[in-house]
């Protein structure tokens, strides 16, 4: 955790941190990437939505907090290629309280363990937050995401039929 209230995370590979401004480029093309099994809200739309304006619009309101989802810099290298943090998304079925775990990262970082390293980084972090569980949503095809969320310790909890398919509900005790 650096001061001010940002937080950093560092991996052996990876420095998970806020969002610059100058990396509206890196969300959109991750918007751009998504399968097309994603639900439309979660892509671009047929206007061009969300734009990069719009996205760095975004970036500039986000206020330091104990959840968020943090930029994901590889070292040495230092391009940006994902995130990985905490949405404090409510509740997910049946209940299941706390802040929900996500990640996602360009294509050409797929199959690397960056999402698993910067997974079990954000773990550290949300147990040192006093967080006792965390949730996870990922759809039933999405193998890889399952994978990487069996890896760093969550268990599938509840099934949730949706209208783009079957929602998953992946639950971890901290």
């Amino acid at each position: 955790m650096s001061g001010g209230g940002q937080v950093a995370l560092e991996t052996k590979r990876l420095l998970l941190r806020p969002w610059r401004v100058d990396e509206a480029s890196v969300q959109r093309e991750m918007w751009i990437e998504r399968d097309p099994r994603v639900p439309p809200h979660r892509r671009i739309d047929a206007d061009g939505h969300p734009t990069i304006d719009e996205l760095e619009q975004a970036i500039r309101a986000e206020e330091p907090s104990s959840v968020g989802l943090l930029a994901m810099e590889r070292k040495g290298v230092g391009d940006t290629i994902g995130y990985c943090g905490l949405v404090a998304a409510g509740q997910g079925a049946q209940g299941v309280g706390g802040p929900e775990l996500a990640f996602e990262l360009l294509r050409r970082s797929w199959g690397q363990g960056y999402a698993t390293e910067a997974s079990w980084a954000v773990l550290d972090w949300a147990r040192s937050s006093g967080h006792e569980q965390l949730w996870a949503s990922v759809w039933e095809w999405n193998t890889a995401s399952r994978r990487v969320l069996t890896k760093v310790g969550f268990t599938e909890t509840a099934r949730e039929e949706a209208m783009y398919g079957t929602n998953l509900v992946m639950t971890r005790q901290l």
